[in-house]
Order: C-alpha cells, then structure tokens, then sequence
C-alpha cells in the first residue's frame, strides 16, 4: 500500500477568556499539556463535522501566546491541521 498524501493548514484564533499565563509558554508544563490536550480534541471535533470532515486527520496545537496591549486577559492558539490530498 502506499501512504495518502497529507497536506497541512494552519489555524489561529484567540480565546477572550483564558487569560494567559506562563505556564503556557512552556511546553513541559502541566498547564500547557493540559491545554494543548483540550485545543486539539476540540478542534478534531469541530472540523470532523465541517465540509472538510472526510479527509480531516487531525490537528496538534503548537503555540500559546498573547497579542500586544492585551495585557495578557486572553489567549492566541497557534494549531497545525493535517488532512487527506
């Protein structure tokens, strides 16, 4: 058999009510695993249901951050998402 080519996009969004800490820039923190656990089965679950459910992979949150003035009352996801060619 040969492998599926898989293709990527990138996602971002901001959450206006987790405010960020920083715990979430370090990725061997408790904080960040949880937190990147609960992005990733939230996102798979919403794009499994999207138009692009049947070839959806899944996705892998890779950054927590903050926007500038936001004083650090919510927080910016940065997630990678794989699907099916």
């Amino acid at each position: 058999t040969t492998a599926a080519a898989l293709g990527h996009f990138t996602v971002n969004f901001t959450i206006t009510n987790l405010p960020y800490s920083s715990d979430l820039e370090n990725p061997d923190s408790a904080k960040f695993r949880s937190t990147r656990r609960v992005m990733n089965s939230l996102l798979d679950r919403l794009l499994k249901e999207s138009s692009i459910g049947p070839v959806f992979q899944g996705c892998e949150t890779t950054d927590f951050r903050y926007g500038p003035g936001s004083h650090r009352d919510e927080t910016r996801v940065d997630a990678v998402c794989t699907y099916s060619k």
